[in-house]
C-alpha cells in the first residue's frame, strides 16, 4: 500500500511539476483591433502548440485607447504588457528614452535583410532596431469599378482631390445606400488627423515652421481641410464624424462606399470573401493630391516591441520573431489566401508569384510605401520628421485635440475657420508650455 501511495504521490508531483513548467512564462500582448491582428491572435495557437512553456495573454483595444494605454504604461514603467503594438511614431522616441528592448541578436533564419530598409529605419534610433514590423502600409484610393462603369466615370491612376470630388458627385446614391466617399472623421492623432495631414501637405501646408510656431491658420490648412470636410458633408455617410478606420473598412466592405482613401493594408481584407461583399469589384489608384504630390501619402507600420519593464523578454521576442516571419506569412496564406497576408514588410512577399497573382494591388502598395518620405514631406522646411504626424512626444495630445476640432466641423457644429483658430491657439499653448517656443 505504501508503495502505491508513494507512486501516486510521485506521479501527482510529476504532473504538478509538468503543469508548472508548461505555464511558467506568460506573455501579455497589447494590440489593436484591426483584422490582421485578430488573425494573429487566432493563429497564435500554433505558436503555443510549438512552445508549450509559453502562454499568451491578449489585450485587444480600439486604436485610440491602445495608444493611450501603452503611452501611460511605458512612461510610468507600469509593466502591464510584454509586447506592445506601436509604430514609426513611437518606436524611435521610446527607444531613444531607453523604454524598449533593442533587437540586437536577430536569428539568422529570420532574414532581417528581407525586411524593407525604409521600414526598419523608421523603427530604429541611432542604428538600433527597437521594433519588428507586423505589417507596413501607405495610402491608396479604393473605388468600386462596377459603380464607376455604370456612372461612366474613369478613375485616373493619379487622381487629384478635384478628381475625387467630381467622381463622388456622380456615384453618390444615398437612396440606394451607397455614398460617394468614405473618409475618417473620428478624432485622434492617428485617426482623422493621420489622414488629413497628408491632404494638408499636398496643398502646401505644414504643422510648424522652423521656429516651432504652429501654422494651422494658413491658407494651405484652410484649403486642405475645407476640401476634406466638404467631401464628407456632401457625399459621405451619416455620422461620418464618428467613423474611424474600422468603421469605414466595414462600410466599404459592405458595399456602402463608392470610394475610400485610406491604408493600403485594407486591400487584403477587401479581397477576402469571408469579410467582404465587394471582392472582384474594387479598383485601386494612387492617393490623391491637392497641388503637390509630395507628402500626400504616409508611411506607417504596426510593429511589435518589448518594453524594458517586461519580465518575459526572451519569450516575448520569440513570439515577435514568429509573428513577423516569412513562415507566419505563409501560415496566413494557407488560412485565407495569399491576398490576405500581412503586407508591406518583406521583399520576398513582393517577389512571390503566388502573392502577385492573388494581389492586384501589390505593385501599387509597394510604390506608395517606397515613395513616402517622412524626412521630406512638405513644400516648406520643417523641424520635424513625419508625414501624417509630427515626430515629437507632444503630438499625441496636440493631434488629438486638433482632431476633435475637425470632427466638430464634420458634424456641423463649427466652421473651418473657427476650428482652425481654436486649433492654432491650443497648439501654440501646448508648444509654449513644452518649451519649444523661445
Amino acid at each position: 500500500m505504501r508503495k502505491s501511495i508513494s507512486a501516486v504521490l510521485a506521479f501527482a508531483s510529476a504532473g504538478l511539476m509538468s503543469s508548472v513548467a508548461l505555464a511558467q512564462t506568460t506573455v501579455t500582448i497589447a494590440t489593436v483591433n484591426n483584422g490582421d491582428m485578430v488573425i494573429m491572435q487566432e493563429l497564435s495557437k500554433k505558436f503555443e502548440e510549438a512552445n508549450p512553456d509559453i502562454k499568451l495573454n491578449w489585450t485587444i483595444l480600439e486604436e485610440n485607447t491602445l495608444r493611450q494605454r501603452l503611452t501611460t504604461d511605458i512612461a510610468t514603467g507600469g509593466g502591464q504588457f510584454d509586447i506592445l503594438t506601436i509604430g514609426l511614431f513611437e518606436a524611435p522616441m521610446w527607444g531613444e528614452r531607453g523604454w524598449l528592448e533593442p533587437f540586437d541578436n536577430v536569428p539568422a533564419d529570420y532574414d532581417l535583410n528581407d525586411v524593407f530598409k525604409s521600414v526598419r529605419d523608421g523603427l530604429s534610433h541611432d542604428g538600433k532596431l527597437y521594433s519588428l514590423p507586423f505589417y507596413a502600409e501607405s495610402q491608396m484610393t479604393f473605388y468600386r469599378k462596377d459603380l464607376f462603369d455604370a456612372a461612366g466615370v474613369t478613375m485616373p491612376e493619379q487622381p487629384t482631390w478635384a478628381d475625387i470630388g467630381a467622381a463622388a458627385a456622380k456615384v453618390h446614391a444615398p437612396d440606394k445606400g451607397v455614398y460617394g466617399i468614405c473618409l475618417r472623421g473620428k478624432p485622434g492623432w492617428g485617426e482623422n488627423m493621420g489622414q488629413i495631414s497628408p491632404v494638408v501637405n499636398s496643398y502646401g501646408g505644414r504643422w510648424f515652421d522652423m521656429n516651432w510656431q504652429p501654422q494651422l491658420e494658413t491658407a494651405a490648412w484652410k484649403e486642405g481641410l475645407t476640401t476634406y470636410v466638404d467631401l464628407l458633408k456632401k457625399f459621405g455617410p451619416p455620422g461620418a464624424a464618428s467613423n474611424g478606420y474600422n468603421e469605414n473598412l466595414a462600410l466599404f466592405a459592405d458595399g456602402k462606399c463608392a470610394m475610400w482613401i485610406d491604408a493600403t493594408v485594407s486591400a487584403g481584407f477587401l479581397s477576402d470573401p469571408q469579410h467582404s461583399t465587394v471582392v472582384g469589384k474594387v479598383g485601386y489608384a494612387l492617393p490623391p493630391y491637392g497641388k503637390f504630390n509630395k507628402g500626400n501619402h504616409y508611411l506607417w507600420s504596426w510593429a511589435l516591441s518589448v518594453p524594458v519593464s517586461s519580465k518575459s523578454k526572451e519569450a516575448a521576442q520569440k513570439f515577435i520573431y514568429w509573428a513577423t516571419s516569412k513562415d507566419y506569412i505563409k501560415l496566413v496564406a494557407e488560412r485565407s489566401g495569399w491576398a490576405t497576408v500581412p503586407p508591406g514588410t518583406r521583399t520576398s512577399t513582393y517577389e512571390n508569384p503566388e502573392y502577385l497573382k492573388a494581389a492586384p494591388f501589390a505593385a501599387l502598395t509597394l510604390k506608395t510605401i517606397e515613395t513616402a518620405n517622412p524626412h521630406d514631406a512638405t513644400q516648406e522646411e520643417v523641424p520635424y520628421v513625419g508625414i501624417s504626424y509630427v515626430g515629437i512626444p507632444e503630438f499625441q495630445s496636440i493631434g488629438t485635440t486638433v482632431g476633435q476640432e475637425v470632427a466638430a466641423v464634420i458634424a456641423g457644429s463649427k466652421t473651418v475657420d473657427e476650428a482652425l483658430a481654436s486649433a492654432q491657439a491650443s497648439t501654440l499653448r501646448a508648444m509654449d508650455q513644452a518649451g519649444y517656443i523661445k
